[in-house]
């Protein structure tokens, strides 16, 4: 799991890095929203901690862009306790808010809620500049959308559900072909070829596992 802090204090960040450290959880750093929007842009974060108020650019603001090209899960931080500005957040698109001053231990468990409630529902990918909205059934390489066939498609999306893990061709053929298909292991084969000449420069995410099959290899 990988966290982005956003914060102009640099000892609320120091406070976060630790407990995230505590959990073995990955984590990046912004001090305004400008910063923030950027990380998000050229990362993948499992979740994002963002300030409200801060220079150059604040909370609500940096969420607002955020959402125009990425759902990754926000959650608010703020030493503002009305109600007007928890529901603010909330019809932005943040997914939960944390008043300051806050307990770390809280805090680290929100995130794990927080990210654990957006897999179940997932229907946005993001790995550098390859994104896949499976709602809308599209995919963009750098913001340019791009075609695929129904089974590249299919193909793709079931590597991704499954990143990092090692997918037989048998495995691919039973959950993408179905289990009546009498193909052969070629079909496999020739539809990861083809697909990967559609990733382009993001081709090298579908790795070859020698002598099993395929898998998604993306470290956060």
């Amino acid at each position: 799991m990988k966290v982005l802090i956003v914060d102009d204090e640099e000892l609320i960040r120091d406070v976060i890095k630790e407990y995230l450290k505590l959990e073995k959880l990955l984590y990046e750093e912004a001090s305004d929203g400008y910063e923030a929007i950027e990380k998000v842009k050229n990362n993948s974060f499992d979740v994002v901690i963002m300030d409200i108020m801060m220079p150059k650019m604040d909370g609500y603001s940096a969420v607002k862009e955020i959402r125009k090209f990425s759902s990754v899960p926000f959650i608010m931080l703020s030493a503002r306790a009305e109600e007007y500005d928890k529901l603010t957040c909330f019809d932005i698109g943040v997914d939960d808010y944390v008043t300051k001053p806050f307990s770390p231990r809280e805090l680290v468990a929100r995130i794990k809620a927080v990210t654990k409630r957006n897999q179940s529902n997932n229907s946005f990918y993001k790995f550098k500049g390859l994104e896949i909205d499976s709602n809308a059934h599209e995919v963009y390489l750098d913001k340019e959308e791009i075609c695929l066939t129904p089974k590249e498609y299919d193909l793709l999306l079931y590597l991704i559900e499954n990143k990092n893990i090692a997918l037989s061709r048998e495995n691919l053929l039973t959950n993408i072909w179905g289990y009546d298909f009498y193909g052969d292991d070629r079909t496999v084969d020739t539809h990861i070829k083809t697909l990967r000449n559609s990733l382009g420069k993001y081709r090298n995410f579908i790795v070859t596992i020698r002598k099993v099959g395929y898998k998604f290899e993306y470290k956060e």
